[in-house]
């Protein structure tokens, strides 16, 4: 017989098929982790996460099951593996649980992609030194719009009041009614103590307003890096390379940042900034569609004039949201 001959009379039958080595038949359920132990994330390095469990210190990896979804300190997690807190151990973090709130900032006002720099937090301090360096107004007024977006509460932190006087900086924010507090090396901290006390509270501010050394003074044995001012050029030093949650010997956290030197706001959700202002939000009905609030067909003048809230207010607001539209960075020599 033919070769030819041969492979017309074979059929499917005769055909031996290799089986693959993955045979098994792919599911889209996803292993529940009834086992899983809750944990914060207090810091990330590298793609490394280490999660406060208890009264233990965890080191987990991201599983592949969560894909693309970001870890970020301040998550509340679900691990499984090692979690004896032991020195060679490794976890998996299986599950990030729903975010109470996102505090994000882009690189620039430019940058298309917001990043979250801290989950769950319920106050923002925009640590600002007075003198040594100077403050810088439109890095706070910045601030001040994330918080709102976020939905944080803001609360100012004023350093170094033994080289400046702070009433001129908070003549500007007294109409926004923000919760300030003014230190030196001479005050006391259990005004700061009580405002961060419950609490989850995210520090931010320029390098060299004295934010890690606050840190350690809340939080003893927390050794967070220090640096001064350069005399040059006036800059502060950055000293934290990474945010680090630290926890409060009575009670709550904090989170210290890394030293800002740009805050980009293209993330920024107009409304959800107006509805920091309850006396204002009422009087945005009646203006045009895509209303800026800063633009002759405001509505929120006559609001204003019909005395349903302070032209101060409404200035302060303005200001803010100048702030968030200025194509620009906010740099250290601003």
């Amino acid at each position: 017989m033919s070769p030819e001959r041969r492979r017309q009379d074979l059929d499917e039958d005769d055909v031996r098929i290799r089986p693959s080595r993955r045979s098994r038949p792919r599911t889209k359920d996803r292993p529940a982790h009834d086992d899983a132990v809750g944990g914060m994330v207090i810091t990330v390095d590298r793609g490394r996460c280490t999660c406060r469990v208890g009264t233990q210190d965890i080191v987990a990896m991201k599983s592949r099951e969560l894909g693309r979804t970001g870890v970020v300190v301040g998550d509340r997690v679900a691990l499984v593996g090692d979690v004896s807190g032991g020195p060679d151990g490794l976890a998996r973090i299986v599950r990030v649980e729903p975010r109470t709130s996102t505090l994000r900032r882009t690189a620039d006002d430019t940058d298309p992609f917001e990043r979250v720099i801290v989950a769950n937090a319920d106050q923002l301090v925009v640590v600002t030194a007075l003198a040594d360096p100077e403050p810088r107004p439109r890095l706070i007024d910045r601030c001040l719009v994330a918080a709102y977006d976020a939905g944080l509460r803001p609360l100012l932190a004023l350093t170094k009041s033994d080289l400046a006087s702070p009433d001129t900086l908070l003549d500007t924010y007294r109409s926004l009614d923000v919760a300030h507090v003014v230190l030196s090396r001479e005050t006391s901290l259990d005004e700061l103590r009580s405002r961060l006390h419950g609490r989850v509270s995210v520090l931010v501010g320029h390098s060299g307003v004295g934010k890690s050394t606050l840190v350690n003074a809340l939080v003893p044995g927390a050794t967070r890096a220090t640096g001064g001012v350069n005399v040059v050029t006036g800059r502060g030093r950055h000293t934290s390379s990474s945010a680090l949650a630290l926890e409060l010997p009575d009670g709550g956290w904090v989170i210290d940042t890394p030293g800002l030197r740009s805050f980009g706001l293209a993330h920024v959700d107009l409304d959800r900034v107006i509805k920091a202002f309850p006396d204002l939000e009422p009087g945005t009905s009646a203006c045009p569609r895509s209303c800026s609030h800063d633009e002759p067909e405001c509505a929120l003048d006559a609001w204003v004039a019909a005395g349903h809230s302070d032209s101060g207010r409404l200035a302060s607001l303005r200001r803010l949201l100048r702030s968030r539209d200025r194509d620009e960075t906010i740099e250290e020599n601003s």
